[in-house]
């Protein structure tokens, strides 16, 4: 199992930092396969949000990342060294997409926040057709999962989320056959679908 050693040294030594910072309940973290290339698909509300997904999983997650956020130099070695890479978003950039692809080759979890930006209320948005997209090209199976934070607000420092996963979706299930945008954006619905059900019932812990 590929780890960069900057994560695995946050992984060994920064645990009891995060659980005080960013307390998380995960619900079925074991839908995650063992091995084998994952898409792991979850909203974005948070710019911790990579942190809550990576403490909530034994296996590490190569997060897609705004470009924008590597125009820093230190920040930029450092979310490298967790395993990130940027990606250009509003375009179709092939870089990150043939690195994606590479990931998913090498039986890595890429991880993408499948609305493509960050809410600013908490309330989820339209999904993006890259992780459907990715998914089939490479055959690999979609793990969708939702962050929650009390009322459905956005998630606050010191304060519980949940970190909650739903059962893997395979690729024949995508019924992604001809790539058109049709199929691709059926396919993006369905695993926002599948967030939103997440969604409903973490937010039942709150009450």
């Amino acid at each position: 199992m590929k780890e960069t050693p900057l994560y695995c040294f946050a992984r060994t030594f920064l645990p009891w930092l995060f659980r005080t910072l960013m307390p998380i309940r995960v619900r079925h973290a074991e839908y995650m396969p063992k091995n084998g290339p994952v898409v792991l698909c979850s909203n974005h509300m948070s710019s911790t949000d990579p942190l809550r997904l990576a403490y909530s999983q034994r296996r590490q997650i190569f997060f897609m990342a705004k470009e924008e956020l590597f125009r820093n130099k230190f920040v930029a070695c450092v979310i490298r060294g967790l395993g990130a890479f940027p990606v250009a978003r509003g375009k179709s950039d092939l870089g990150a997409i043939n690195l994606s692809a590479q990931h998913l080759k090498e039986d890595d979890v890429l991880g993408v926040f499948i609305e493509g930006t960050r809410s600013k209320d908490g309330k989820l948005q339209r999904p993006k057709p890259g992780a459907v997209m990715l998914a089939s090209r490479c055959n690999a199976p979609i793990l969708p999962c939702c962050i929650t934070a009390k009322n459905g607000g956005l998630p606050k420092l010191f304060h519980p989320a949940v970190v909650a996963y739903g059962k893997p979706i395979s690729p024949e299930e995508l019924g992604v056959r001809n790539n058109t945008p049709s199929e691709l954006r059926a396919a993006s619905l369905k695993v926002m679908s599948c967030i939103t059900e997440l969604r409903d019932e973490s937010l039942k812990e709150f009450h």
